[in-house]
């Protein structure tokens, strides 16, 4: 019986972060500096957590990166005069506004103002818009590492049918795109699902490729897969003893399916990595 294959997205990242000082150098060595402005605000510990990890990251690499914590009751007048201020500061060739935000601020306006050019996670209108018409800026981090990760074991899916549940901006609807568009990781059939699909399992087992970013702890079970499916697990939740699992019951689907990102150690990782591709393309692309 062949072995489930693990998809480690910490194997991934490091074989690209070997990449990273060579590019680095380039840039330096025609007087361009990467550099990462990040805007965080309030106590999320989510979002503390991934801002650490990035922060730590980028200093292990040598790149500049900054964070400006603001308290949770920020008004958006004056958050907004950050960004201005961001979007004109030539030591930040990207900036990130981590999310979610407080509820009294309007995520998507506040996106919508951050520079198009330096908006590195991809969210903004115009870099949505490059990305569904087939010519991206830049690539959301999650989906852009989902992408590496299939790169790197060479999991073919053209002609394969592709399963997203979720269709958030950040992951479920720019994955989907890249799943289905004209390229070497792309050519595949996609079906999206969300909260409102009815009898999910009915597609969930029709998937060659099943990207599950349902943020539902172990929600995908064995018999919701078909057997040698390729599984990606975007969930990062906490199960009821406090334990970080994903979205897929791995201990149930592990002897069934053919590949499967673990949770930790899977699409995480890749999604600060690609952070760190995305931030030194917004160098590269001054040259």
């Amino acid at each position: 019986m062949k072995k489930t294959l693990i998809l480690s997205g910490v194997e991934v990242a490091n074989h690209f972060y070997n990449s990273v000082p060579e590019r680095i150098q380039s840039l330096l060595n025609k007087n361009i500096k990467p550099g990462l402005a990040v805007i965080l605000i309030g106590s999320n510990p989510a979002s503390k957590i991934y801002v650490r990890k990035k922060s730590e990251k980028f200093k292990d690499l040598g790149i500049h990166s900054e964070t400006f914590s603001l308290p949770e009751k920020i008004q958006q007048n004056e958050l907004l005069e950050l960004i201005d201020s961001l979007n004109k500061d030539s030591r930040f060739t990207g900036i990130l506004l981590q999310l979610p935000l407080p509820k009294h601020l309007d995520s998507n306006y506040l996106l919508n103002k951050i520079d198009p050019k330096k908006d590195v996670d991809g969210f903004h209108p115009e870099n949505m818009g490059l990305l569904f018409s087939g010519n991206p800026r830049y690539i959301p981090c999650t989906p852009k590492g989902i992408i590496k990760i299939l790169e790197y074991y060479n999991i073919i899916t053209e002609q394969l049918h592709s399963v997203v549940i979720g269709r958030s901006n950040i992951v479920g609807k720019p994955i989907a795109s890249l799943l289905s568009s004209r390229s070497d990781k792309g050519n595949s059939t996609v079906t999206i699902c969300h909260s409102k699909t009815s009898n999910l399992s009915y597609f969930t087992q029709q998937a060659d490729i099943l990207i599950a970013a349902v943020g539902i702890p172990q929600k995908i079970k064995a018999n919701m897969v078909k057997k040698s499916a390729i599984i990606i697990d975007v969930g990062i939740n906490r199960d009821k003893n406090g334990k970080i699992v994903g979205d897929v019951d791995i201990d149930s689907v592990i002897d069934k399916v053919g590949a499967i990102t673990p949770v930790p150690g899977g699409v995480g990782p890749m999604t600060i990595a690609m952070l760190v591709e995305n931030t030194i393309e917004s160098a590269e692309k001054l040259l």
